[in-house]
């Protein structure tokens, strides 16, 4: 996709270690490195790669928390033309097991406390996968070790604009998860594009709190771009967060919405003070508005929303933190506007482009979209259409070109012949008083083909809010199609691991349904 465009996150790294030296480049509860101690501590765990037999073109995968190790260990491996893939600490063993096959990996990196439960797994894969960790273990190659062992030696990039940097699997949410590939070239658009239009402080200081194998890990190019600093706190904690913002100065932050929604609690209770923090980038999944408006009111306008999806990562579009406006419901409930360099149309399920206003697949094209799913070439040719990614997202560009998101195609629910969105349908339910959180879905149903099936989350479990009132709020929000036929109360959403609600589980809970009547 797009022209090849020089360069790649090896150089980057590099350079940023070169051109900032006495700078500090990483910090973390305890400790930091300058950017010329991250340039020897890459060179090291290069070396100690090198002594696994892995080097340009092998297949790293890594499981580990949020610890220095881990940034070292990831930008190490885009230095050397390493091609990386993150995994979860949550995934299941089955996933695990199904992606390293898939993946072909040579070398899986995981925290010593992962070592004995991944090294069985490996085991009983019946392939050779090397088990290395970040520190001793009775399993596993201590990776730290051997990096400790090495001297450090000038920091060169091998890595090539063609080169794969990193293959992120899907979800998996409708099968098998999808290996989704992503050079040097589309990654550094990406790391490009973010650094560019996004709003970043000065200085650019940014923590992840959330976990660096998903978007989190991605924040730390566009700090060293600028000669910021990368923090990483091990987890989300509302105090947690606002005390090391202050103590060490930390201007962005990335967290999902249900992180906002803790913050937004925890400062009615208590005087939050989130110090220098100028900007708190959001996304990963919808966030209710009524919440959003709270935040805002709360702590300012900090906020800024991406959008994106792992085959065109956080760069499709970007809502400001001025355009966060509280007079404005509809330009809060967008995404925002297309960066300059991504093209978006919208088209109906022909193909053909639908007028403004009315919905339609998002369709993208840019530098930053992957190059194909790896080894599945028919999905590759499905996903790919024309030079065109298909997102799977419905949206609706309005007037003034803001990009709103309806919902996934695959998360529609047709009911009765009609099409009904259930993101549409929790932001009707989200601002109805007494509940706290809720997940829309499709339930089979013989009579109607899909149940649009209501999960909430009440405020008070033992005074749950009126069904009768939601099913009637929803009627005059949405029209009868949209109107729950079954609404469950539940003590709280199940949630991925990084915070999107899990509508796989949600659709497999037992049901002691409220029925509605459209």
């Amino acid at each position: 996709m797009g022209i090849d465009l020089g360069g790649s996150l090896g150089s980057l790294i590099v350079r940023a270690c070169q051109r900032w030296h006495g700078r500090i480049a990483l910090q973390w509860p305890g400790g930091a490195f300058t950017y010329a101690d991250l340039g020897n501590r890459i060179s090291q765990f290069i070396a100690a790669y090198g002594s696994l037999g892995l080097a340009r073109g092998g297949a790293l995968a890594i499981m580990a928390p949020n610890l220095p190790e881990t940034a070292i260990a990831n930008a190490a491996a885009m230095v050397a033309a390493i091609r990386v893939t993150p995994v979860s600490l949550f995934m299941p063993d089955e996933d695990l097991a199904y992606i390293l096959g898939d993946a072909e990996i040579d070398v899986i990196l995981v925290a010593p406390e992962q070592a004995e439960r991944v090294a069985l797994l490996v085991m009983n894969l019946g392939r050779s996968i090397q088990v290395a960790t970040l520190g001793a273990a009775q399993q596993g190659i201590d990776l730290v070790a051997r990096a400790d062992s090495a001297a450090p030696s000038t920091l060169e990039s091998v890595a090539q604009c063609g080169d794969i940097a990193v293959i992120a699997y899907t979800g998996g949410t409708t099968g098998r998860p999808k290996g989704v590939v992503h050079t040097h070239n589309s990654t550094l658009a990406t790391v490009l594009m973010a650094a560019s239009e996004w709003e970043w402080p000065s200085p650019t200081n940014v923590v992840a709190v959330t976990p660096v194998s998903h978007a989190a890990g991605m924040l730390c190019y566009p700090a060293w771009l600028k000669g910021g600093t990368f923090h990483l706190l091990p987890s989300f904690d509302p105090a947690g967060l606002a005390d090391y913002a202050r103590k060490h100065n930390v201007t962005a932050t990335f967290l999902v919405p249900t992180m906002i929604y803790r913050l937004i609690d925890h400062a009615k209770e208590t005087e939050l003070d989130l110090g220098p923090l100028e900007t708190i980038i959001y996304g990963g999944a919808p966030i209710a508005i009524p919440r959003l408006v709270e935040a805002i009111e709360l702590f300012g306008p900090l906020f800024m929303q991406l959008y994106g999806q792992t085959e065109a990562p956080t760069c499709i579009a970007y809502l400001a933190r001025d355009q966060h406006m509280l007079d404005r419901p509809d330009r809060l409930g967008s995404c925002g506007v297309p960066l300059a360099s991504v093209d978006i149309q919208l088209v109906d399920t022909d193909g053909a482009p639908v007028p403004t206003g009315e919905c339609g697949e998002i369709c993208v094209r840019g530098a930053f979209v992957m190059q194909g799913y790896w080894r599945r070439e028919a999905a590759t040719v499905e996903a790919i259409r024309d030079g065109w990614l298909r997102t799977g997202d419905v949206g609706r560009f309005d007037e003034d070109g803001y990009l709103s998101i309806v919902d996934r195609t695959k998360d529609m629910i047709i009911t009765g012949g009609f099409n009904v969105y259930p993101n549409e349908i929790e932001q009707v339910i989200a601002i109805i008083p007494g509940v706290l959180a809720c997940g829309v879905v499709g339930i089979d149903d013989p009579r109607w083909g899909e149940a649009v099936t209501a999960f909430i989350v009440p405020n008070d479990p033992a005074n749950p809010p009126d069904p009768v009132q939601i099913m009637r709020v929803v009627r005059e929000r949405r029209g009868p199609a949209a109107v729950p036929k079954r609404i469950e109360f539940i003590a709280a959403l199940p949630v991925t691991p990084i915070g999107k609600i899990d509508k796989k589980v949600l659709r497999q809970l037992p049901l002691a349904a409220v029925e509605g009547h459209s």
